[in-house]
């Protein structure tokens, strides 16, 4: 990697202030969390800085409450949970700077960790506020940013901080989405197959044309599928259709063919009269769907299909699921493509899962732990995929 790591800095005797990503879902009635998946993510991070002697100064943003305190979007939850599993106390600051922080920052010790209160709170945040950053700043050390979730952001904690710091370095998590993400734009093991999926082509066509050139397959489905045969001129009842994007998915179309790019469409899919458990389905062909009906899923035909096109990947990069997964009628496409891809790790193949609902179809399917990588950012990864730069990997010290 060509950014500064943590493991390239001193950090005994330090304060380290570290931007993670605890934006993590919340019960809305006990306020409890209901995964602490990104809190986990970054303990190997916490873990170091506190072995080597360092002070944990840990900042990270929670929910959108639009630069107002709202007591539900607290972190003092986090603060808890974290202090389970690192089993040692971790202290929680009631702001993330002004006096009263600075005295708790004052009285660390070595080894000891800090919680900041939601960033976002404050609206300087999320406008990358250069005093606002300065404050921040004065509470560390060393920077080291943890939180690849928030990279596509230019805010305070992100980007604006680290012209404060000489040295700005990746924490482990941040390192490991690099690398992955990286490796498969630029130098993937072939064949190299990239699966799209998600409700709309609209979020993915700077991705669909940033992948073109680089993979030897790719497979479309989801929502964005019926946009696509529309432009070619099927009748796809009452599925979601981007009228606007129609005339892309045309020239999508004319340039696969005229690049002979391998982009696959499914051929047949599950539809219902609603996509709601319960409702009444049948799976058709594609160019058969009923005027009242709407899709909801690649068929058994699809999967098959789709599943023995992947076999011979060496690399492959999904996002975005290929059906309505939350809904279980609707969901065995997903999975089926989220066991074919965990079969292929098992044999030795890349397997990488954007953030955002494809990581939590493939952690509702108990796969997590059987994929190469599972990125913790939706749209930092899809950016990313986009070939664009991320300000939060950007802001990092060079090597």
């Amino acid at each position: 990697m060509k950014k500064l790591s943590i493991t390239d800095l001193n950090l005994k005797n330090k304060r380290v202030l570290t931007r993670v990503d605890f934006n993590v879902p919340l019960d809305k009635k006990t306020g409890a969390i209901t995964d602490d998946t990104r809190i986990r993510a970054t303990l190997p991070t916490i873990k170091y800085i506190l072995d080597k002697g360092g002070k944990a100064i840990l900042m990270s943003h929670l929910g959108r409450p639009d630069g107002k305190v709202v007591p539900s979007m607290s972190l003092a939850p986090c603060a808890k949970r974290l202090n389970e599993l690192l089993g040692k106390e971790v202290a929680f600051a009631p702001c993330c700077h002004g006096p009263e922080v600075k005295k708790l920052v004052e009285k660390m010790k070595d080894g000891d960790c800090l919680l900041l209160e939601n960033l976002r709170f404050h609206p300087e945040e999320e406008a990358n506020d250069a005093n606002f950053a300065k404050q921040l700043a004065e509470l560390g050390d060393v920077y080291v940013n943890d939180a690849f979730g928030t990279a596509h952001r230019a805010h305070a904690s992100v980007e604006a901080v680290t012209k404060h710091f000489k040295e700005c370095a990746a924490g482990f998590l941040m390192q490991k989405e690099i690398e992955y993400l990286s490796k498969a734009l630029e130098n993937p093991e072939r064949p190299f197959a990239a699966i799209l999926g998600g409700a709309k082509i609209s979020g993915k066509i700077d991705v669909i044309k940033n992948l073109f050139d680089k993979v030897d397959l790719l497979l479309i489905g989801g929502g964005m599928m019926f946009t696509f045969y529309k432009a070619q001129g099927l009748e796809v009842g009452k599925s979601l259709v981007e009228a606007d994007k129609i005339d892309l998915a045309k020239e999508l179309l004319k340039e696969a063919k005229e690049k002979n790019k391998q982009l696959l469409l499914p051929v047949d899919c599950l539809i219902g009269e609603k996509l709601e458990e319960g409702a009444e389905k049948k799976v058709v062909k594609i160019e058969a769907i009923p005027s009242e009906w709407q899709g909801g899923d690649i068929g058994p035909e699809t999967i098959k299909l789709f599943s023995e096109r992947l076999k011979d990947a060496r690399t492959v990069v999904w996002n975005g699921p290929l059906g309505v997964f939350e809904v279980k009628d609707f969901a065995k496409g997903t999975e089926a493509i989220a066991h074919s891809l965990a079969e292929s790790t098992s044999k030795k193949a890349t397997t990488i899962i954007g953030g955002g609902d494809t990581a939590a179809a493939v952690a509702k399917f108990g796969l997590e732990e059987k994929m190469s990588h599972v990125s913790t950012g939706g749209g930092a990864s899809l950016e990313f995929l986009e070939g664009k730069t991320l300000p939060g990997v950007a802001a990092l010290t060079d090597k």
